[in-house]
């Protein structure tokens, strides 16, 4: 099983490989959950050529530490640099999306500053915390928030506005859905939309501009 050395013990983290990926799309799990949780995401976006990784946050899934204490967010953010660094030696020539849900979320848009050849951002059930006027999004990067309108851990109308004021930053609303996106009865919805929005991604990324 595959590890490595995170800010708070011995990580581990799980691939689901695909043959000639067209992208390759780091998942950092909410609180509490682990990549255990992911398989049929990840299957539903490997027979879309999209390879997923994801990270068991410290305490949680294999990782070491404890689980009432994953760390604070720039350790996790120092965590997924590190796993987007793996993913990076791997695959170097794969459109590399980050995404995450809840603390994932936020963990991913705090990583977002050091991950210079980030495709985009995928975000679900971002916390309120995370969405402050201070967590700029920079200027032409992609990025997909989906959100349950009856969330009640991370109510909607703050994301709403957070994504008012971005000007890449695209919001997906779900009807009678609430936190847990992936794991509620919209999730091949989501799962579907998430595909779509990242082979969007990569083709404007290779379409050539025209002369």
């Amino acid at each position: 099983m595959p590890f490595f050395e995170g800010a708070r013990g011995r990580l581990h983290y799980r691939r689901w490989p695909v043959r000639q990926p067209l992208a390759v799309l780091e998942w950092l799990p909410g609180s509490g959950q682990h990549t255990g949780h992911y398989h049929r995401f990840a299957r539903a976006l490997g027979a879309q050529h999209i390879e997923v990784w994801g990270l068991d946050t410290a305490g949680q899934g294999l990782s070491e530490g404890d689980p009432a204490a994953p760390g604070s967010i720039d350790e996790l953010a120092a965590d997924a640099l590190r796993l987007a660094a793996l993913i990076r030696r791997e695959l170097p020539d794969a459109s590399l999306i980050v995404a995450g849900h809840s603390l994932g979320a936020a963990t991913a848009l705090t990583a977002l500053a050091a991950l210079p050849d980030c495709a985009g951002l995928v975000l679900t059930g971002t916390p309120t915390r995370a969405a402050t006027p201070d967590a700029l999004v920079p200027e032409g990067l992609p990025v997909l928030a989906l959100h349950g309108v009856d969330d009640r851990r991370a109510p909607i109308d703050p994301i709403r506005d957070w994504t008012g004021r971005q000007q890449s930053v695209g919001l997906r609303e779900y009807t009678d859905a609430g936190h847990d996106l992936l794991h509620e009865p919209v999730h091949a919805r989501v799962t579907a939309d998430i595909a779509e929005w990242v082979r969007g991604v990569v083709a404007s990324a290779v379409r050539t501009p025209v002369e």
